[in-house]
């Protein structure tokens, strides 16, 4: 599958309606992104069952913004709508693929139990 490109008017249905989502913030005047750019076009090949979506962070002020982006490139991790992963800098190829083998192994169960956990004891400290 080819990258994606996401924009404030189809982020989050791209996020909602798909199970793994990798995004990737970059710019066009970014060394660094153009370095990880054939890097992030592969594994978008390879991994057809993920969603490989690309915000320029020129043309989407609002979703850099949004999100909090100082630095580029940075790239997002969301899996059944929960953000798994969220860093700066590029990836060599070897570690890209390790962090897409890892977010495939998760155990969505287990991690939607442990985040139901930590609201309802959020929410017992908000009532003490």
């Amino acid at each position: 599958m080819a990258t994606v490109t996401l924009t404030k008017d189809n982020f989050e249905d791209t996020i909602t309606g798909n199970d793994t989502v990798i995004v990737d913030f970059w710019a066009s005047w970014c060394g660094p992104c153009m370095q990880f750019a054939p890097v992030y076009e592969a594994a978008s090949e390879e991994h057809g069952d993920i969603v490989f979506g690309k915000v320029d962070t020129e043309d989407q002020v609002e979703l850099a913004q949004y999100f909090n982006i100082r630095s580029i490139p940075t790239l997002m991790v969301f899996r059944e709508n929960v953000l798994l992963f969220n860093q700066p800098g590029s990836l060599p190829s070897e570690m890209f693929s390790d962090l897409i083998g890892q977010v495939k192994d998760l155990d969505m169960e287990e991690v939607h139990a442990k985040i139901a956990e930590a609201e309802a004891a959020e929410g017992q400290g908000a009532e003490s």
